[in-house]
């Protein structure tokens, strides 16, 4: 297994870990709580330059991205990676930003993320695709959304 596929988990991992020693997150403001840093971190990491690592991989490396996944590469995989590049510019902004805007871009990412890992346990379960980037990926398909529940019902915001 390539190190590549575990790189989406490492950063949602890097985000709670940054949070909870206490570095300072993009955009936090002096009076911001454990849960807010955490909120900011997941916003910037996996849900902001992943998403925006995401598009570079199914475009500029369409190829080569489809083939560890498992699939053929075609004009669908672009769209993946546009998707990707406005989740994740909009991930950066709301982390940057105010609690206000942290739903909003969570609930896109998150709902993108699921129904994307749900599409992965299909294609596990019907055309045995077992390739390291259709299995390992589900760690953040299902991780990033869990975690942001966690953090917004944490900070009051869901």
């Amino acid at each position: 297994m390539a190190f590549g596929t575990l790189i989406p988990a490492f950063t949602l991992v890097l985000a709670w870990v940054f949070a909870l020693i206490g570095i300072t997150a993009p955009g936090a403001v002096p009076d911001d709580t454990t849960w807010d840093s955490v909120m900011r971190w997941l916003l910037f990491l996996p849900g902001g330059c992943m998403f925006i690592a995401s598009f570079v991989m199914h475009t500029v490396f369409a190829k080569k991205t489809a083939a560890n996944i498992g699939w053929q590469t075609n004009g669908f995989q672009y769209e993946i990676g546009f998707a990707s590049l406005g989740l994740g510019v909009a991930g950066i902004l709301a982390g940057a930003t105010v609690p206000a805007a942290w739903l909003p871009v969570a609930a896109a990412g998150a709902i993108f993320l699921v129904l994307a890992g749900a599409n992965h346990v299909r294609e596990m379960a019907k055309d045995r695709n077992f390739s390291a980037g259709n299995t390992t990926i589900l760690l953040y398909d299902f991780g990033l959304p869990i975690s942001y529940a966690i953090a917004l019902f944490s900070v009051g915001a869901a």
